[in-house]
Protein backbone atom coordinates (compact mmCIF):
# COMPACT_ATOMS: atom_id res chain seq x y z
CA UNK A 1 0.00 0.00 0.00
CA UNK A 2 0.81 3.29 -0.75
CA UNK A 3 1.51 6.69 1.62
CA UNK A 4 -0.43 9.65 0.26
CA UNK A 5 2.74 11.19 -0.08
CA UNK A 6 3.86 8.51 -2.51
CA UNK A 7 0.72 8.66 -4.14
CA UNK A 8 0.56 13.15 -4.44
CA UNK A 9 4.80 12.35 -6.06
CA UNK A 10 3.37 9.41 -8.29
CA UNK A 11 0.52 11.87 -9.53
CA UNK A 12 3.02 14.68 -9.59
CA UNK A 13 5.42 12.58 -12.01
CA UNK A 14 2.60 11.48 -14.22
CA UNK A 15 1.62 14.80 -14.38
CA UNK A 16 5.10 16.50 -15.12
CA UNK A 17 5.35 13.49 -17.78
CA UNK A 18 2.19 14.59 -19.52
CA UNK A 19 3.31 17.78 -19.70
CA UNK A 20 6.81 17.05 -21.63
CA UNK A 21 5.31 14.94 -23.69
CA UNK A 22 2.34 17.87 -24.73
CA UNK A 23 5.11 20.50 -25.30
CA UNK A 24 6.85 17.77 -27.72
CA UNK A 25 3.90 17.18 -29.38
CA UNK A 26 2.98 20.83 -29.78
CA UNK A 27 7.04 21.59 -31.12
CA UNK A 28 6.01 19.36 -33.62
CA UNK A 29 2.74 20.49 -34.95
CA UNK A 30 4.28 24.22 -35.01
CA UNK A 31 7.42 22.35 -37.12
CA UNK A 32 4.61 21.09 -39.29
CA UNK A 33 2.69 24.55 -40.13
CA UNK A 34 6.21 26.11 -40.62
CA UNK A 35 7.10 23.48 -43.52
CA UNK A 36 3.07 23.90 -44.92
CA UNK A 37 3.89 27.65 -44.83
CA UNK A 38 7.30 27.99 -46.48
CA UNK A 39 6.11 24.89 -49.46
CA UNK A 40 3.06 27.54 -49.64
CA UNK A 41 5.62 30.20 -49.95
CA UNK A 42 7.58 28.30 -52.46
CA UNK A 43 5.11 27.35 -54.24
CA UNK A 44 4.02 31.31 -54.60
CA UNK A 45 7.58 32.70 -55.26
CA UNK A 46 8.15 29.81 -58.03
CA UNK A 47 4.84 31.20 -59.75
CA UNK A 48 5.71 34.44 -59.86
CA UNK A 49 9.38 33.80 -60.91
CA UNK A 50 7.90 31.55 -63.90
CA UNK A 51 5.64 34.62 -64.71
CA UNK A 52 8.41 36.86 -64.67
CA UNK A 53 10.00 34.86 -66.90
CA UNK A 54 7.43 34.53 -69.26
CA UNK A 55 7.38 38.27 -69.61
CA UNK A 56 10.82 38.79 -70.49
CA UNK A 57 10.58 36.02 -73.37
CA UNK A 58 7.14 38.06 -74.98
CA UNK A 59 9.23 41.00 -74.39
CA UNK A 60 11.91 39.65 -76.18
CA UNK A 61 10.02 38.25 -79.05
CA UNK A 62 8.21 41.68 -79.54
CA UNK A 63 11.29 43.52 -79.18
CA UNK A 64 13.37 41.37 -81.84
CA UNK A 65 9.97 41.59 -84.70
CA UNK A 66 10.36 45.43 -83.39
CA UNK A 67 14.11 45.10 -85.11
CA UNK A 68 12.81 43.63 -88.04
CA UNK A 69 10.75 46.05 -89.23
CA UNK A 70 13.35 48.47 -90.34
CA UNK A 71 17.00 50.09 -89.93
CA UNK A 72 15.10 52.92 -87.67
CA UNK A 73 13.57 50.85 -85.64
CA UNK A 74 16.59 48.29 -85.06
CA UNK A 75 18.82 52.02 -84.21
CA UNK A 76 16.73 52.90 -81.81
CA UNK A 77 16.56 49.58 -80.19
CA UNK A 78 20.01 49.11 -80.09
CA UNK A 79 20.82 52.57 -79.07
CA UNK A 80 19.06 51.75 -76.09
CA UNK A 81 20.89 48.39 -75.42
CA UNK A 82 24.01 50.37 -75.41
CA UNK A 83 22.81 52.62 -72.33
CA UNK A 84 21.57 50.02 -70.57
CA UNK A 85 23.81 46.81 -70.87
CA UNK A 86 26.74 47.52 -68.78
CA UNK A 87 28.28 43.48 -68.35
CA UNK A 88 30.84 42.58 -70.82
CA UNK A 89 29.02 38.94 -71.63
CA UNK A 90 25.77 40.59 -72.41
CA UNK A 91 27.03 43.54 -74.63
CA UNK A 92 28.44 40.78 -76.56
CA UNK A 93 25.58 39.14 -77.07
CA UNK A 94 24.50 41.78 -79.39
CA UNK A 95 27.18 42.88 -80.61
CA UNK A 96 28.01 45.72 -78.82
CA UNK A 97 31.64 47.43 -78.24
CA UNK A 98 32.78 46.88 -74.24
CA UNK A 99 31.36 49.87 -72.44
CA UNK A 100 33.61 52.57 -71.36
CA UNK A 101 33.35 51.63 -67.79
CA UNK A 102 35.62 48.47 -68.65
CA UNK A 103 37.80 50.16 -70.81
CA UNK A 104 41.72 49.65 -68.99
CA UNK A 105 43.04 52.99 -68.66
Amino acid sequence: MTTPEERIAQQIAAAEQKAKDHAKKVRQLKAQQQAMEARKLSGLLKGQRADDTRRKILLGAMTQEMMNEGPEAKQRIMARLDKYLTRPDDRALFDLPASKQDAKP
